[in-house]
């Protein structure tokens, strides 16, 4: 182990300004590679959940197809991508580790839609299951709530067809690439409020 790159502390209060120094910098090396993490727990996904037509990362590549012909932009696109990426460590909470991930590098209309997608998406089997599908209804006076329902509709319920003709995981990586080597929390990035529509936005 190269002592250079190690810190002198055993406990933080004792760090130097040297110390922190070299693990802000050890940190930024570690976050540019980034996408190339994302992309691998995304290829996990084909040993998730199963019982489907498709496996999970087929699901998440039709959804992103989807949203790719219907012009979306790279965020929605990639959020179509990743919005089941949180299965595998978070299976009852799976869409709000989605978001939080997401969060730094995407709109803020894109991370809501992530973190209650679980909740829209009871609308389509809740009824059959005990559950409320109207759950989503405790969201009608939010501002995003729309996007929902359609995010929910468009690239979700309906990306479950083993017939669908949908691209690879490698064609979204310049996507995931683009979205997750962002300088986080940018203002333009979040754009905090706004609506961006799904279809024809690219």
């Amino acid at each position: 182990m190269d002592q250079s790159r190690i810190v002198s502390f055993r406990q933080m209060k004792d760090g130097t300004a040297a110390d922190y120094a070299l693990l802000d910098e050890l940190e930024e090396e570690f976050v540019k590679k980034l996408p190339s993490r994302i992309m691998r727990e995304l290829a996990e996904l084909d040993e998730s959940l199963s019982g489907y037509q498709v496996s999970r990362l087929e699901h998440s590549l039709i959804g992103a197809t989807m949203a790719e012909r219907d012009g979306a932009d790279v965020d929605w696109i990639v959020a179509a991508l990743i919005h089941d990426m949180g299965d595998a460590l978070a299976p009852h909470n799976h869409d709000s580790l989605a978001a939080v991930i997401a969060a730094p590098y995407m709109r803020e209309e894109c991370t809501w839609t992530l973190r209650t997608h679980g909740i829209f998406q009871m609308y389509y089997y809740a009824h059959l299951t005990g559950g409320d599908r109207e759950a989503r209804q405790k969201f009608k006076d939010h501002p995003f709530y729309q996007t929902g329902v359609d995010f929910t509709e468009r690239w979700d319920q309906s990306a479950f067809d083993p017939d669908y003709d949908w691209h690879d995981l490698e064609h979204f990586r310049p996507h995931v690439e683009e979205v997750f080597s962002r300088k986080p929390w940018q203002d333009d990035v979040i754009r905090a409020g706004e609506r961006v529509p799904l279809a024809g936005s690219a």
